[in-house]
């Protein structure tokens, strides 16, 4: 038998009981607390790889002599265990002294991280109470007077101006105590002399206040008899043709406008009566809605149940989907004001051009709408279809102002947040907005350096005003001429001023057989109009025409670029010559000339001022050009007959130069052709 391992003497307690006679028992129990403090740590370790060997070693001997199967065995497998539960008895001792050393250990360190915290909220309140300390220092160092917010007048103006009694010299020089003192109490004696004249100022404003209710009284008396007296003048201004009280209304009507169209209609009636008699101004549009506008929303607590109650109403409903919520903030950003202003414009035919301006109150922006009236019943051609066309009478007033994009640079970023591309959509509806309308309303929108908020400029408005009036009226009877030479070059017939006979020969071959209008995409398919299109001459916003003269077997095609500018911008003409082959400027030096003829030397073909017989006055050049051209063509001996164009113009030379250029100027009165 292996002897019993045993680590070291057991630890044994004492501890005292009483009886119940009172008597003092000593009574011993054993402790393992007590032993883990007796105990090395190390040599139970030891102790426990021994006790695991033997145990090892045991149980394979016990494996061993089971093994062997022998009856005489069976003692010695019997001891054997008897010492393997032993060591397990030492196992479970070793074990719970090394949970009972564990615990310990934890409640050690429990009790040093106690202490640490007990120190750190030590060492935090420290910190708290040196924080405040160092807080009341700032303050006491920062303390401020109360007398030191008032404002005192300066040391010089307080010797100058305060009684000896209360600058006290000899003391307040040396002593800046008694000074601030003496400067507190003079202060205070000037604010009780202000206040006494304040009191009296009052009692003043009393006695005017109720001077002005008298007068008031006097004059809401007067009202009711100069409403008598305009009652009963009304048929003395119709006959002298002075409507005053009409007037009167409309500037009562005017103070509910925005301010562009106010100024618009300020200085658009300030022309009117200084420049043209014949120009009328009005205000149109609801007055109620105009005066709802300008007034403040009120809060009171029945809107705000209401209010409540239409938010539980709308919230049972469905959800409008996120298209109707887009169109309804694009209505509200294109929203109109109520009120318009519209000029009649009358020209000396009696044609009226009517304009109703707009202003679009979220874009700040203003547009204008068209219509005209001819004094008589017109024939309406059928190339003149756009001339007259709302859309397009008035585009381009201003080089470039075409009226598509809006003039304010904000409104694109306003656009974007709605998901509108561009007005230029919209402009049926809400009218144009040129620049020179915003410029009628004091508006300007520099792009270099945007201001916001924009204001509208009386003084911008008049500047513009009587140059935008009198383009107004050129561009309109520009195009009521056009209109009536339309009517008359779509039948073949060129008419020409007698005061314009002179520009032409008498005879006069070749002539028009064909005036149409055509589109920008027809124009630029046009092979002979590279070149125009290539120098910017061509625009979507022009109008564009197709002429062709003929002569025999000659055939001129003329393609014609007409500028919303016109008679002071040219129309621009393309030709192309169908006659031996197809002749253009590219092929032909000739061709060249006779576009030079009526591109470059327009003005001899202007007319009586202001130049409205232009375009028929081209045309009527085109036709003697081709005359030229083809009277001075060289005849072809190999065939014969006589010459198709017989030579009936008369010309000094018949060609010039290399190129062989044509006479094609036409010299008065001495009737021949001659080279420029």
């Amino acid at each position: 038998r292996h002897p019993r391992p045993w680590c070291s003497p057991t630890p044994w307690v004492y501890r005292n009981s009483y009886s119940s006679m009172g008597h003092i028992h000593s009574q011993e129990y054993y402790s393992e607390e007590a032993e883990v403090e007796l105990r090395d740590p190390n040599r139970d370790y030891e102790l426990y790889k021994q006790t695991c060997q033997d145990l090892q070693r045991l149980m394979a001997e016990i494996q061993e002599l089971k093994s062997k199967g022998h009856k005489d065995n069976a003692v010695e497998i019997e001891e054997r265990r008897i010492q393997s539960c032993v060591h397990f008895m030492t196992l479970k001792k070793l074990n719970r002294l090394a949970h009972i050393r564990l615990k310990k250990g934890r409640d050690q360190t429990h009790e040093a991280k106690q202490k640490v915290d007990a120190y750190h909220l030590q060492l935090q309140n420290l910190l708290y109470e040196v924080m405040h300390l160092q807080k009341e220092i700032t303050k006491c160092l920062e303390f401020k007077s109360k007398h030191e917010e008032i404002e005192l007048v300066s040391v010089e103006e307080f010797y100058k101006d305060a009684p000896p009694e209360i600058s006290k010299w000899d003391i307040t020089l040396n002593d800046p105590h008694e000074q601030t003192l003496s400067r507190l109490d003079w202060e205070l004696e000037q604010r009780k002399r202000l206040a006494e004249k304040y009191e009296e100022s009052l009692a003043n404003k009393e006695k005017i206040l109720k001077e002005i209710e008298v007068k008031k009284e006097y004059l809401s008396n007067l009202q009711p008899r100069l409403n008598s007296i305009m009652q009963a003048s009304l048929p003395v201004q119709e006959y002298f043709a002075m409507p005053f009280d009409q007037v009167h209304k409309q500037y009562e009507i005017a103070r509910h406008l925005p301010p562009p169209l106010y100024v618009l209609f300020v200085q658009a009636s300030a022309y009117g009566q200084a420049c043209d008699k014949k120009l009328a101004v009005a205000i149109e549009g609801n007055v109620e809605e105009a005066k709802a506008l300008c007034k403040p929303p009120e809060d009171s607590q029945d809107d705000e149940s209401d209010s409540d109650v239409e938010e539980e109403q709308t919230t049972k409903r469905r959800r409008p989907t996120l298209g109707v919520q887009l169109d309804d903030k694009r209505k509200e950003m294109l929203k109109r004001h109520p009120l318009s202003v519209t000029i009649n414009l009358k020209c000396k035919d009696g044609s009226v051009l009517l304009l109703t301006f707009y202003y679009l109150m979220n874009l700040n922006v203003l547009t204008v709408k068209t219509k005209m009236t001819a004094a008589t019943e017109m024939t309406v051609p059928i190339s003149a279809g756009d001339l007259l066309c709302p859309d397009s009478l008035l585009s381009c007033l201003y080089p470039g102002d075409h009226g598509k994009r809006t003039p304010n640079p904000a409104n694109q970023f306003q656009f974007d947040k709605v998901g509108i591309l561009t007005l230029n959509d919209y402009v049926p509806e809400l009218g144009h907005p040129y620049v020179w309308v915003q410029k009628l309303g004091g508006l300007h929108f520099p792009k270099d350096q945007p201001q916001n908020p924009v204001v509208a400029d009386n003084s911008l408005s008049a500047s513009h005003m009587e140059r935008t009036m009198k383009l107004l009226k050129t561009r309109l009877e520009s195009r009521l001429a056009l209109h009536k030479q339309y009517a008359s070059l779509e039948h073949g017939i060129l008419p020409v001023s007698p005061e314009s006979q002179h520009l032409f020969p008498v005879k006069i071959v070749s002539h028009l057989v064909k005036w149409v209008s055509i589109t920008y995409e027809d124009y630029l398919e046009l092979p002979h109009t590279k070149d125009v299109v290539e120098s910017g001459l061509a625009e979507d916003t022009h109008l564009y025409y197709l002429a062709l003269i003929e002569r025999g077997t000659a055939k001129l095609q003329a393609a014609v670029v007409l500028n919303p500018g016109y008679s002071s911008i040219p129309p621009v003409f393309s030709l192309c010559l169908n006659w031996k082959g197809e002749k253009t400027n590219m092929n032909d030096d000739n061709i060249r000339a006779m576009e030079s003829e009526v591109n470059v030397c327009y003005k001899e073909l202007s007319g009586p001022k202001p130049g409205y017989q232009l375009l028929t006055n081209q045309l009527q050049r085109l036709c003697v050009v081709l005359d030229v051209y083809l009277e001075t063509e060289t005849h072809d001996n190999s065939v014969e007959g006589p010459k198709e164009f017989p030579q009936e113009k008369m010309c000094l030379r018949l060609a010039r130069g290399p190129s062989r250029l044509k006479p094609f100027k036409y010299n008065y009165p001495q009737g021949f052709f001659s080279h420029r």
